[in-house]
């Protein structure tokens, strides 16, 4: 990506200081994939402590599906979200992230739950029920009630604004 200069003030470096006792400031080169933050720390960081799919998303990236982050976790993590990761790479973690029950398809109770989370519960479930009906309707090309990566994507390409929303801004 060049070779871009890029300083950060001390205020940015205090924000995204884990807890110390958890993480050196200087690790040694063995530490990056063993030192382990719990994802209670990592749901503090100011770009994840409001999105509703943060405990999903630690879970995705973390080497064993615990949520816990290694150093190596949290750069995988980190590149997703960039602004400059690739499209095909977004979809598949975006995907993940949207599949709560791990089951390779992102079925009527992933939507459900998707949709609570995303209005915070607001809404009655008989209007959750219409949009999972909805997006289903619009988004399975197969027809078998579920969608698969290549549905999802086939909705991700279609939608201009993925590149931009998909992304940790630092």
């Amino acid at each position: 990506m060049g070779n871009k200069i890029v300083t950060f003030t001390e205020q940015q470096l205090e924000d995204y200081q884990v807890n110390p006792d958890l993480v050196p400031k200087r690790m040694t080169e063995n530490q990056a994939h063993t030192i382990v933050v719990p994802v209670e720390e990592i749901e503090k960081l100011p770009e994840l402590k409001e999105n509703p799919f943060k405990r999903r998303i630690c879970q995705v990236f973390s080497h064993d599906g615990s949520g816990n982050l290694t150093f190596e976790d949290f750069l995988d993590m980190m590149s997703v979200f960039s602004e400059a990761a690739p499209r095909d790479i977004k979809a598949w973690y975006a995907f993940r992230i949207y599949d709560l029950d791990d089951d390779m398809y992102i079925g009527r109770e992933d939507l459900l739950e998707a949709t609570r989370l995303l209005t915070k519960g607001e809404l009655h479930p008989q209007e959750r029920d219409e949009i999972v009906a909805s997006v289903l309707d619009e988004a399975d090309v197969d027809g078998d009630g579920r969608l698969s990566f290549m549905d999802f994507e086939h909705v991700v390409v279609r939608a201009p604004d993925f590149l931009s929303t998909f992304h940790i801004r630092v």
